[in-house]
């Protein structure tokens, strides 16, 4: 991932060409275009539909149903915060309103200083070590207030 050089609609372009023969070329090219800006940015949709031909209701549509597709870069640190069941019953709400509260933002946005951005996620697969979180594409299981505290303060001290 090279992220954040800033939006480039010709490097943007570059990247679509590159994939545009691939069948189903439209998912290679969102992940290739998040992986070079680190998010796919909203000028790229007309690009992208008119490469492919395709409507542009159709390529915005794929990016709203994906999840994982940003509208804006992320923070300099990710932490993905698990709400299925499991880690419901496990008492997940509790731990990310205290993570809101403690950065000073909800679910899915990015703080004001652009060091955490905070997504949920609708499982993770650790279900046996609930409740569990994400940050920076690493997995923990079992995390309290606290532990998610020492993940954030640990974060901040290697940033």
């Amino acid at each position: 991932m090279s992220i954040d050089q800033g939006w480039d609609a010709d490097r943007a372009l570059t990247r679509i060409r590159e994939l545009e023969r691939l069948p189903g070329a439209l998912l290679p090219i969102l992940h290739a275009l998040q992986d070079e800006f680190g998010y796919v940015d909203k000028a790229a949709v007309p690009l992208i539909a008119e490469t492919l031909n395709i409507s542009q209701a159709e390529v915005q549509g794929v990016i709203s149903f994906y999840h994982d597709f940003r509208h804006a870069p992320a923070g300099r640190h990710v932490l993905k915060m698990c709400r299925a069941e499991s880690c419901q019953s496990m008492g997940c709400e509790s731990m990310i309103r205290h993570v809101e509260n403690r950065l000073g933002v909800k679910l899915g946005e990015t703080t004001t200083d652009r060091s955490f951005t905070v997504e949920p996620v609708y499982c993770l697969g650790n279900c046996a070590l609930s409740p569990a979180v994400m940050l920076d594409g690493k997995l923990y299981g079992r995390v309290s207030a606290e532990v998610a505290d020492f993940l954030i303060d640990n974060a901040q001290r290697h940033a």
